[in-house]
Order: structure tokens, then C-alpha cells, then sequence
């Protein structure tokens, strides 16, 4: 009997400090400026995004500017939520990106949608680019660039030709979402573009950014 008290004392304990570690580091990703910190390039294509709405959330959520975290958006004083299917993908940003508001753009960070299993808000998550879908949000230069997660079953995948051919109507769904998901005609879509266009993209802005 006193051998099964001391282990369950062991094992209370251990879970204790488990907690605690958890807990620590919760904070300390809460506290973590993600706009500014994150490093935005790796090699080969690849990049780091930033999750704010993990794939399949109605939640609206987006960084705040000021202090690079992760906030819960609103309108009209009311959390914003998606009147419209999940989101098909992983949808956040690039760190350190701007689309300026006098070249055109929206003036927030560039947009990512990674094709892949959902992750938790506020990840870092590795992602190779395959290129970008251009839309106009009532007037506003509002690009969507198109990835693949480092945890997808598609990350074989290199190019939207690639994508068009092993993976028929991805392309498709993932369009007719943006063009719809803020109510008929406020998104219009100027078409994809690859990874060469997608590319160029990611450079103007981090160079806006700085």
C-alpha cells in the first residue's frame, strides 16, 4: 500500500511540473511579437507563415500591427465569424511582409493558405510555395499565396501544374472559397499565377516591410 502511495505521490508530481513547463511555455509564445521575430525565408521556396485561422475554423482572427500577436477580429464590436464553409486550408501570414496601401495593396502582412492538416493558431508552420491566386478586395490588391504545409500528404507536390494534375479540383475549391466566402462580388479573382510571380510577390514585400 505505501509502495502504490509513493508512486502515485511521483507520478502527482511529475504531472505537476509538466503543467508547469506547458504553462511556461504558453506565455511565453503569447509574448512573442510573431509579425517582427519570425524569420520569413528558408531556403529552396520554402517559407515560414504564421497561422492565424487553422483550416477548417469559422474564427476570424489576425495579427495585431502593433504587438505581433494573434487577435480574435472583429465587427461591430462582435467576434467575426466566417458566414461560409471552414477555411480549406491553413490561413495566416508571412512575418515581416507588407503590402503597402500606396503600391496598391492592403497594407496588412502577405497572405498564405497552406494546403495541409490543421494546426494550432498562432504556429509557425514551414510551407513550400506553389504560387499565388490574385484577388481584388473592392479595389485592393489582396494576394493569396498558395503552399503546401511540411505536414501535408501533398508536399511532393511543386508546382499548380503539379497540383492540377495529381490533384484535380483543389485549385477549383480553393477560388471559388475566396470569391465567396465575404458575400457575392466582393472578392473578384484575377486568376493564379506560379511560383516565379508568387516569388517576386514575397520580395516586394518583405523589402515594403523594411
Amino acid at each position: 500500500m505505501n509502495f502504490v502511495s509513493l508512486n502515485m505521490k511521483h507520478i502527482f508530481q511529475f504531472l505537476a511540473i509538466i503543467l508547469l513547463f506547458t504553462n511556461c511555455q504558453s506565455l511565453d509564445n503569447a509574448s512573442t511579437d510573431l509579425l517582427n521575430n519570425a524569420n520569413p525565408e528558408l531556403k529552396d521556396g520554402w517559407i515560414n507563415m504564421v497561422v492565424e485561422i487553422p483550416s477548417g475554423s469559422i474564427e476570424k482572427w489576425e495579427v495585431n500591427k502593433q504587438t505581433g500577436q494573434i487577435e480574435p477580429d472583429s465587427l461591430e464590436g462582435k467576434p467575426r465569424i466566417i458566414k461560409y464553409l471552414g477555411y480549406p486550408g491553413n490561413y495566416g501570414f508571412i512575418p515581416q511582409t507588407l503590402l503597402p496601401k500606396e503600391q496598391g495593396g492592403d497594407g496588412d502582412p502577405l497572405d498564405v493558405l497552406a494546403i495541409g492538416e490543421a494546426v494550432k493558431r498562432g504556429s509557425i508552420l514551414r510551407c513550400k510555395i506553389v504560387g499565388v491566386l490574385k484577388l481584388k478586395d473592392t479595389g485592393e490588391q489582396d494576394d493569396k499565396l498558395i503552399a503546401i504545409a511540411e505536414n501535408s500528404p501533398l508536399k511532393t507536390i511543386n508546382s499548380l501544374a503539379e497540383l492540377r494534375t495529381n490533384y484535380p479540383g483543389i485549385l477549383k475549391i480553393i477560388e471559388t472559397w475566396f470569391t465567396n466566402y465575404k458575400g457575392k462580388g466582393r472578392m473578384v479573382s484575377e486568376g493564379y499565377a506560379g511560383v516565379e510571380v508568387a516569388s517576386k510577390i514575397i520580395q516586394a514585400s518583405i523589402n515594403a516591410f523594411k
